[in-house]
């Protein structure tokens, strides 16, 4: 977290939390939610100004509730999450890199939901891979240790047997089977965060 940051929560330790105004998308982009896009559900604006980008890759954190969220200063802005709390591209000199420009790391474990959408686990982080580079990833998959045919994942998907890994690094990282709608309970945090409700 940036010096500034610490010095304006510990100047101003009581500036209201905001809800709804930012967004990361499934692409890894972040989006500026005016009252219009929160009102007609729409995605919101691209970030694309590179020192604010930079800004909020730094000051990105996790509350104890799970729920992410950008430190602007004194204010806590939480964040709507299309899909994970971290968005991971591939990089030919790197392997994995997350949206912040972090290396995500060797992954300990894979998963694919019914939809088709990779996640990876490991370092602590779950990432979904950004589906612009998923194919890439799937030439990657072995089943039963053989190169895994379009019809034989699918077969696999829909709850065939065999054994499914990702070939990453050297390793056959294993891939698990997971429902899109249990990914935030299984991870640990939220999508759509809300203010807690006075006790």
């Amino acid at each position: 977290m940036d010096d500034i940051v610490k010095k304006a929560m510990a100047k101003w330790p009581n500036v209201p939390d905001c809800y709804g105004w930012l967004a990361l998308d499934a692409r890894g982009a972040w989006r500026m939610r005016d009252e219009r896009a929160q009102h007609l559900n729409l995605p919101g604006d691209k970030v694309i100004q590179a020192a604010l980008l930079g800004f909020i890759n730094r000051n990105y954190a996790v509350d104890q509730r799970g729920c992410w969220y950008f430190q602007n200063g004194p204010q806590r802005v939480f964040l709507n999450l299309e899909a994970t709390p971290f968005i991971a591209r591939t990089d030919p000199q790197l392997g994995l890199v997350l949206h912040t420009g972090a290396a995500f790391g060797q992954p300990a474990r894979a998963y694919l939901t019914e939809t088709g959408e990779l996640l990876v686990e490991g370092g602590g982080k779950v990432a979904q891979v950004d589906d612009r580079d998923v194919a890439q990833l799937m030439a990657s998959l072995e089943l039963d240790g053989a190169a895994a045919a379009d019809e034989a994942l699918m077969a696999w998907l829909e709850g065939g047997a065999g054994t499914l890994t990702l070939r990453s690094g050297g390793q056959a990282v294993p891939v698990e089977r997971i429902a899109r709608a249990d990914v935030a309970a299984r991870f640990g945090f939220v999508r759509l965060p809300a203010p807690v409700a006075p006790s």
